[in-house]
């Protein structure tokens, strides 16, 4: 599996996407409660690959304990969207990211347990040194891109649940579900790939629901 080159050009070519890409924002999200997440990009373990932090909540977390979630949270009072992404990526993950390393947003996705989440893009460059926070991260990886093009991704699965199909993605570490798995699908098909692909039409696991 080819990697990713991680370079100034392809952090150009992924801002210039996300410009270019009608993103679809909720002016009003009604009942549900605002998030963002932050979809990180910055150098895999193997130098001049690209990579993401994908995390695991611990599982003493009340919501979504021991899932597997990309750093990310409510947005607070007079904050933006981008403001939260890179304040849950430093209290999460130690890592400090400036409105400079925001190349764009993906889509909001609604999630069953509440949360209508958008994903903010963010690029880290140089040396980065990830401090997982204990009260919140079980454990933190850096996930090759490359890892997104693979042949048996994305796997889409009926459930009797839901007359919409589930959306995961299998990643070395584990198969990894919506919303997450939708979040990094539409990074990958827009941001990488250069692909105006939606993904709100994609369901989540029951487990997930609450």
């Amino acid at each position: 599996m080819s990697g990713v080159v991680f370079d100034d050009t392809l952090r150009t070519t992924i801002a210039d996407r996300l410009q270019h890409f009608e993103v679809r924002h909720r002016s009003d999200p009604g009942s549900l409660r605002h998030a963002a997440v932050a979809v990180a990009v910055l150098e895999a373990e193997t130098r001049g690959e690209a990579a993401f932090l994908l995390t695991r909540r611990t599982p003493k977390l009340r919501a979504h304990g021991g899932q597997w979630a990309l750093p990310g949270g409510r947005v607070d009072p007079g904050e933006t969207v981008e403001q939260t992404a890179l304040r849950e990526l430093h209290e999460e993950l130690g890592v400090l990211g400036g409105t400079d390393d925001v190349l764009g947003t993906l889509d909001d996705y609604p999630t069953r347990s509440g949360f209508l989440i958008t994903p903010v893009v963010v690029w880290l460059r140089g040396l980065v040194q990830v401090i997982p926070n204990p009260g919140e991260v079980a454990a933190a990886y850096r996930i090759r891109c490359a890892e997104l093009f693979r042949p048996d991704s994305p796997e889409i699965v009926a459930i009797e649940e839901s007359d919409r199909p589930i959306i995961r993605l299998p990643l070395p570490v584990a198969t990894v579900n919506a919303p997450t798995a939708a979040v990094l699908y539409q990074f990958k098909e827009v941001a990488l790939a250069g692909r105006d692909t939606r993904v709100d039409h994609y369901e989540q696991p029951v487990f997930a629901w609450r």
